[in-house]
């Protein structure tokens, strides 16, 4: 029996345990911009889309353990990052497979059960060899040739949570999975995505 690929994608789908995400141009836009400081020095401000942010929250609502792996160093992405409880953290990451194999064997898990979500040719290494490759919807073209899925939403405007809910889709528990969220009795729940930012 011949499975089309949007069959093959959501057999993939419904494996995954783990979700990992590129940073620029998967959960922001892309854009980088710096101010200035008196010591010389410059703080780089990126834009987050709420979406995304409460798409993690169902995520881990749904069982997936969720984390990102990017290359450039940002105090804004590690307060992102706390804010919305990300159980993998690899900042500093020119080689992303290196992080990724410490992500599956921390997580134990095959890369077959890794998603993740990327926008250029530093992610193919990582595109090529896990369960679910998934690009945004403004990836580069090698990116889209070897993705499983391409969200309809590009990267900083809700890529991050058209992923999530396609792989919760996929696997049965998005329905679920917001029920959950809505419950105003849900402790996990009422303590997802309750961002401080840099208070």
């Amino acid at each position: 029996m011949n499975l089309d690929p949007a069959e093959l994608a959501a057999i993939r789908a419904r494996k995954i345990k783990v979700l990992v995400f590129d940073v620029d141009g998967v959960l922001t836009d892309g854009q980088l911009f710096f101010i200035p400081g008196e010591d010389g020095k410059g703080l780089e401000v990126k834009g987050f889309s709420a979406h995304d942010g409460l798409g993690i929250s169902l995520a881990r609502l749904g069982g997936l353990r969720v984390g990102i792996i990017t290359k450039r160093n940002s105090q804004t992405v590690a307060i992102r990052a706390r804010d919305l409880k990300l159980e993998f953290v690899y900042q500093g990451q020119a080689h992303k497979m290196h992080a990724m194999n410490e992500i599956a064997s921390k997580a134990g898990v095959s890369l077959e059960q890794v998603a993740y979500v990327g926008d250029d040719i530093i992610d193919l290494p990582v595109l090529r060899v896990c369960g679910l490759a998934i690009a945004t919807a403004n990836a580069r073209p090698q990116v889209k040739d070897v993705a499983h899925y391409i969200t309809a939403n590009p990267g900083g405007f809700g890529a991050g949570r058209d992923a999530i809910d396609y792989i919760l889709s996929a696997q049965g528990t998005l329905d679920r999975a917001i029920k959950d969220y809505l419950d105003e009795e849900n402790a996990a729940a009422a303590a997802s995505d309750v961002g401080q930012g840099n208070m």
